[in-house]
């Protein structure tokens, strides 16, 4: 699945300053494709009717200001000092500061979290649980359920908001580089011209989206590079050429005589500014990538530089030319030599297609892990590399969002409304990552909560300020990203609370392991040949679909798996940490739990590999669990209840010799898949490797391809547990017979319908937005990649 699995997990030995300097470089491409194009619609869009350019330049000092200010405060004090260290394992973004709190706090609504999962290398704790003070904000996170809802709900607001902006981004960037065309046509020829350029090229941006970036990402970061000394060598030109004591206006009193001048209009001008910091959330949310190191030495260096030579340079060109009269004029390309206009043209067009680029890739990531968190119905996601981890598309998501764009282009054909729509989605984003790193501050980091109250305070009013500001232009631009916000968070808080109550109806309706070891042969239930899996949303007891499976059909498979495909707080889980196995019954009903844990920003297995792994962990766990009954001669004493709870760490390498593990084994299984895996039956105890059982069996699936699955029994007998031995070669011969004859993946098909007496709102909720939404959505076979020719689907119905 992943051949570089674990680049986001990075090494705890500090890169060297090659490696360092090599993904700074990549990083341009990628990370600040966003940030740097927004000097082609700051002014554009700040001196959009709100305020206009005087000859006595307040205005042009002001908004340089507010703009130096704001790139200095927001984007390299609060995330290059203080967010990007709020990394989960090397991730970065909004789910990645929710899963540290989730860690860290009793937070999360999904009710399957379980103790063994914070033995995943990747669960780690700052500080450890047992010796760390609870605070009373996690006591009261803890205690009130509302309060976890509305975390969850803010959670949500930024992740729709982040959709959103990849809607609007790649129209106001693409729109803005293509306006350059205006200086070179005539009017009669401008809105036949731009508007069509601009949809022509988002549709043919968003019909490479299906190759993946890698395949071109190779041009990204010479691309934004050659941009970024472009708009440097322009602006030193221009402050050279014009006005050199344009530094002078960096000094923050100009921003007061500014607000003092123009007022009311004034504080609304400030949606066009915070469009300088658009594209700063990508140096959180693209952390995983690269590196904090490279990350911060790539805008500290360059970037940031850039962008101030380049408003510098614009403010010093308009510091000089007042005959303004409209803001198209005011726009980056006013400020271009006639000479080599049509060189920096091209140039903006490419760069503003690497930056939507970027966000249309963080636009699938955000959306897989929203799935991740049972908060989006299921899309097909299809990983793009085979080398590089997380570059994944979805072609429902990717057409809509070209449509989208396209109609934004359409319908609002200026920089003005399309500025305030975007300004307003970049700066909720921000106010959402302020509010909850405050929170990392206090429950993961355990610093003073005063220390995260002056980060919120200090950074959230800023913003604020900000937001207030977008937010006046409600009926300028600003309401799109809020209407496209609310149909979201419809549709995701429908799709998450109906299948939390789905969760719960199972969890009642589930039946007893000691119903499960009844049915017998007086029942006239028959074994059939064949592994049967039966997926359930449940970590224990047996599922209700099965027990209606098997009230149809009196008759269940020779080997029985009960799976569990279930998401923890983590980015990643190591493949030799992924299964956890145990029984369910004794040894001879051979039926087995086996849990399937994926973290946030995991692709799942293709269905031959998962079943290939699943069939290999099975026949190390037979051989482990004999050792552990041999060794431990504690199993009659376990009531089958105690006995379902226990659960062992199955790596999925079957040459390992115990359930243990470590991060660098699994650093090192998960390099490579193998393409053929022998399996030798050890004996019961784990020191006597040459005790073998007698008997011989032997599987090849034909199903899998080249991917073949092989057990080798030994006759020879040399070991006084010969009972012992004979019971794992017998299960582990059932287990190869079973794998020969074929593999059935049993899933409920559910129906969901509300309970009489319902609220209106339940029933607008969940008969009809949750059975629209799983209709049209992508089923659980999709999503799961079971093959129609296995799949055996069981009607449910789920009354809530």
């Amino acid at each position: 699945m992943d051949l570089e699995f674990g680049r986001g997990l990075r090494s705890p030995k500090r890169d060297s300053w090659k490696t360092t300097l090599l993904l700074a470089y990549q990083s341009l491409g990628v990370v600040y494709g966003d940030l740097s194009i927004s000097p082609l619609y700051v002014y554009s869009s700040t001196f959009a009717e709100d305020i206009q350019h005087s000859k006595t330049n307040e205005e042009i000092f002001g908004v340089l200001s507010f703009v130096f200010w704001t790139l200095t405060l927001i984007p390299l004090i609060k995330y290059v000092s203080v967010v990007l260290r709020a990394d989960d394992n090397g991730e970065g973004g909004t789910f990645a500061l929710y899963s540290l709190i989730c860690r860290h706090a009793n937070v999360s609504l999904l009710p399957n979290r379980q103790i063994a999962d914070e033995e995943l290398s990747t669960y780690k704790l700052e500080c450890p649980p047992e010796i760390t003070d609870k605070s009373w904000i996690k006591v009261l996170l803890e205690k009130h359920r509302k309060l976890r809802v509305a975390l969850l709900i803010m959670v949500m607001i930024g992740t729709c908001m982040v959709i959103g902006d990849g809607v609007l981004t790649p129209a106001i960037s693409v729109f803005s580089a293509v306006s350059g065309l205006e200086f070179s046509l005539s009017k009669d020829h401008r809105e036949y011209a731009v508007i069509p350029i601009t949809c022509v090229i988002l549709a043919f941006l968003f019909a490479l989206q299906h190759y993946g970036t890698h395949r071109v990402g190779f041009l990204f970061a010479p691309i934004v590079l050659a941009w970024l000394f472009c708009m440097s060598a322009l602006g030193l030109y221009n402050i050279i050429h014009w006005n050199p004591h344009i530094y002078k206006a960096l000094n923050p009193s100009h921003m007061f005589k500014f607000l003092k001048k123009t007022r009311k209009y004034g504080w609304m001008s400030l949606g066009g500014i915070l469009l300088c910091m658009t594209g700063s959330e990508a140096m959180f949310a693209d952390l995983g990538h690269f590196s904090y190191s490279a990350i911060q030495l790539a805008f500290t260096c360059l970037v940031y530089p850039a962008l101030i030579l380049a408003y510098m340079g614009q403010a010093a060109y308009l510091s000089k030319h007042h005959d303004f009269y409209s803001s198209s004029q005011v726009g980056f390309y006013i400020a271009v030599p006639d000479k080599i206009r049509w060189p920096v043209l091209i140039l903006a067009i490419l760069a503003s297609v690497v930056g939507s680029q970027a966000i249309i890739s963080g636009t699938f990531s955000i959306i897989n892990q929203s799935q991740s968190l049972s908060c989006f119905p299921r899309v097909k996601v299809i990983h793009t590399s085979e080398k590089i981890h997380g570059q994944i598309y979805i072609p429902e998501i990717n057409w809509l969002l070209m449509i989208l764009c396209i109609a934004v282009t359409v319908g609002f054909r200026d920089t003005k409304h399309m500025g305030n729509a975007s300004g307003l989605a970049v700066i909720t984003v921000m106010l959402v990552t302020t509010f909850l790193t405050s929170l990392v501050i206090v429950l993961c980091w355990h610093k003073p909560p005063l220390l995260a109250l002056a980060f919120l305070l200090f950074f959230g009013s800023i913003e604020a300020l900000y937001f207030s500001a977008s937010l006046i232009k409600f009926l300028e631009g600003a309401w799109l990203p809020i209407l496209l916000a609310l149909i979201l968070m419809a549709v995701m808080l429908i799709w998450h609370y109906t299948t939390i109550k789905k969760y719960e109806f199972d969890l009642h309706n589930k039946v007893t392991l000691e119903w499960l070891l009844a049915l017998g042969d007086k029942l006239g239930m028959v074994r059939v040949p064949g592994i049967g899996l039966v997926y359930t949303d449940l970590t224990s007891g047996v599922p209700a679909n099965f027990s209606r499976f098997v009230t149809n059909l009196p008759a269940f498979h020779q080997v029985l798996v009960f799976v569990c495909v279930k998401s923890v707080p983590v980015p990643y889980v190591f493949p030799a940490e992924r299964y956890l196995i145990g029984r369910v019954g004794p040894p001879g009903h051979r039926s087995y739990r086996c849990i399937v844990r994926y973290g946030y920003r995991d692709v799942h297995q293709d269905v031959d590999s998962f079943e290939t792994e699943l069939v290999e962990t099975l026949a190390t766990f037979i051989k482990l669990d004999a050792s552990y009954r041999c060794s431990e001669a504690s199993e009659q004493e376990l009531e089958p209840g105690e006995r379902e709870q226990r659960l062992t760490v199955i790596a999925s390498n079957p040459l390992r010799r115990r359930a243990s593990y470590d991060l660098q084994d699994s650093m090192q299984h998960s390099a490579a898949s193998t393409v053929e895996m022998r399996a030798t039956a050890a004996a019961a105890s784990a020191d006597d490797d040459d005790s073998l059982s007698p008997g011989r069996a032997e599987i090849s699936s034909a199903a899998a391809g080249p991917k073949q699955v092989r057990f080798f029994i030994d006759s020879h007998v040399a070991s006084p547990e010969f009972a012992e031995n004979k019971q794992v070669a017998e299960e582990l011969e059932a287990l190869a017979a079973a794998r020969e004859c074929g593999t059935a993946f049993i899933l409920g098909h559910s129906h969901v319908q509300c309970k009489p007496g319902s609220s209106v709102l339940k029933r607008l909720a969940v008969d009809v937005g949750y059975n629209f939404l799983r209709r049209n959505c992508r089923g659980p076979d999709v999503a799961l990649r079971v093959p129609p020719a296995s799949l055996l689907e069981v009607g449910m119905v789920y009354v809530l």
